[in-house]
């Protein structure tokens, strides 16, 4: 009996012991995470322990080595949008966080010796598959000190070394495509449910004026105005007033859905000259936020950075020249990827209208893509749907598109009228007597005339005289 309890009491306590010097083994005081936790990365490491990712990382560091790129903490706190910042923070979007800290840390050991191994062909980047599923990290050798991840660059390479990992110091954060828009789909739909909606005035297309009070119009519903009417009349001029589907209280917030498809062309990278165009060098920004603010939609067909820096000085000199240019990469519609290619597999060759009247753009299958344009001024849908938010939508293409010149007309002559040589037909000649003068005819239906005017006139006499016998 004894024995029986004895042997009871011991078990309650080398279960704990056990138990506790399991969860010990799993992780000790030379660890990188012990590293990262008390490092200066004090934003990192305080989101890795909100997003509850101790134990997953506790259990990869356990099979195998792990790299982590480390944003520094400016890139967190100053650099990083508050909306952004506080979406992820957010206890619904816990998944959002943590697919964001994951794909900082890839799977395997990468030192500075490692990199400088890619100096041989620097042009070409490493793919290395992250933590986070189906995300994967394009490392860049750029010279023998510098080397970028994505769209970040290196700032302090074997920050912190341990022999299970090591910890690289970044100098932007790196956000999967997956959680900005998760981002940004989740602001639309806070953006739509806060405003209640209101209905547009019914406007007459041939006047453009208000012809009687619309009835309610659900929310979302497109303008009356087409989106012609609601552009600025120039560039340098106030926007023309336009009414939306919300009227003066709008459904959509413009603004920052263009602030987000830019932010995301610059994270997407490749896509910079656009981005500044659209934002420094015209107000075309402006513009699209105010458009989409009344309720139109757009699909943008953006051109990468090699294919803008083959417009010449003489193309962008001109004053209005950049709107132009980007007023025909502007389609009012909003079409993807398989809506585009869908239509050019069914139809052939399909013309989009643009922002640039009388324009059009001409889009057509070619090598199981999509091309754009003319055989000498064509480009190619490059990198699709980089945008897509139900609003505007970004399609990366690998050209500039420029509308085809008109012909050139030289001075316009009058033309001499040709001589008409009338062929006269041999018909007899009617004559009638009619007092003292003689009157011909050369057909029968001038014959008739002349017999009912010769009436009329008898008609005349007889009237005279009866009034002159009358009178006497």
């Amino acid at each position: 009996m004894d024995c029986r309890i004895y042997g009871v009491t011991v078990l309650l306590f080398l279960l704990p012991t056990i138990t506790f010097s399991l969860s010990q083994g799993q992780i000790n005081s030379n660890s990188i995470l012990v590293a990262l936790l008390d490092s200066h990365y004090t934003e990192v490491a305080e989101l890795v322990e909100k997003a509850m990712l101790l134990q997953t990382l506790e259990n990869t560091v356990m099979n195998h080595n792990i790299t982590i790129f480390a944003p520094r903490n400016e890139a967190l706190e100053r650099d990083l949008d508050p909306d952004f910042k506080r979406f992820l923070l957010e206890p619904r979007n816990l998944q959002s966080l943590q697919t964001l800290l994951m794909s900082h840390i890839v799977p395997k050991r990468i030192t500075k010796p490692d990199y400088r191994s890619g100096l041989s062909n620097p042009a070409r980047p490493t793919r290395h598959k992250t933590l986070a599923p189906n995300h994967h990290l394009s490392l860049q050798t750029v010279n023998s000190t510098h080397w970028n991840v994505d769209s970040s660059r290196v700032t302090h390479p074997d920050s912190l070394t341990r022999p299970d990992g090591v910890i690289h110091g970044i100098d932007t954060l790196i956000i999967p495509r997956s959680v900005q828009d998760d981002f940004n789909r989740r602001r639309n739909l806070i953006s739509i449910a806060a405003v209640k909606p209101e209905s547009a005035p019914e406007v007459d297309p041939r006047t453009h004026r208000l012809k009687k009070p619309a009835p309610p119009s659900p929310a979302g519903s497109p303008p009356v105005l087409p989106i012609y009417d609601a552009m600025a009349p120039g560039p340098s001029l106030a926007p023309a007033p336009a009414p939306g589907p919300g009227g003066p209280h709008h459904h959509f917030n413009g603004e920052k859905q263009v602030k987000d498809f830019i932010q995301t062309l610059l994270h997407y990278g490749g896509y910079n000259e656009m981005a500044d165009i659209l934002v420094n060098l015209t107000s075309l920004a402006t513009e699209m936020g105010r458009l989409v603010s009344e309720g139109y939609v757009l699909t943008v067909l953006a051109p990468n950075d090699e294919a803008m820096a083959k417009l010449t000085t003489d193309q962008l000199s001109e004053p209005g020249s950049p709107e132009q240019i980007m007023y025909y990469h502007l389609i009012p519609e909003y079409q993807t990827e398989e809506s585009m290619y869908n239509a050019v597999r069914r139809f052939g060759k399909v013309r989009y209208d643009t922002l640039r009247l009388p324009h059009k753009v001409t889009a057509q299958e070619a090598d199981g893509s999509v091309k754009f344009g003319h055989s000498d001024g064509s480009a190619y849908l490059f990198d699709p749907d980089i945008f897509t938010d139900g609003r505007i939508s970004v399609q990366g293409i690998d050209g500039v598109l420029l509308p085809p010149q008109e012909e050139e007309t030289g001075p316009v002559t009058r033309a001499q009228p040709a001589k008409v040589v009338v062929k006269q037909r041999r018909v007899s000649t009617l004559k009638f007597e009619w007092h003292d003068r003689k009157i011909v005819g050369n057909s029968m239906l001038d014959a008739w005339k002349l017999w009912s005017e010769f009436q009329i006139h008898l008609l005349s006499i007889n009237c005279s005289y009866q009034h002159a016998s009358k009178t006497r």
